[in-house]
């Protein structure tokens, strides 16, 4: 199991960085894992560092594989389901402070 925050069945986070405006996480997901239709006020931007994700925004869903990336405005619904073991990274605008909280609590 990677180390950070469990999402979700399956999905970990790792805050990597973060600033006055925005933070990138780091996230694991193991196959087969989903997380939910969901919406926040924050601009999100996902880069798969490897594996392949089924990714649902909006109306639209399409496969993200390695080196692809995505971008969900605020406040569009968006989730994902894992097709094989995979890494990302996600940059959110602004922060999301309950991720700090979380993490926090985790340690």
């Amino acid at each position: 199991m990677p180390e950070g925050v469990k999402m979700a069945e399956g999905v970990w986070r790792k805050n990597l960085a973060v600033g006055e405006k925005m933070m990138v996480c780091r996230v694991w997901l193991d196959a087969g894992s989903v997380v939910p239709l969901h919406r926040h006020e924050h601009e999100q931007c996902t880069y798969v560092l490897r594996g392949s994700l089924r990714y649902r925004t909006g109306d639209r869903e399409l496969v993200l594989a390695a080196g692809q990336a995505l971008v969900v405005p605020s406040n569009v619904p968006h989730g994902v389901e894992a097709l094989e073991e995979t890494e990302v990274l996600d940059t959110f605008v602004p922060v999301r402070t309950e991720y700090l909280d979380e993490e926090a609590g985790a340690r």
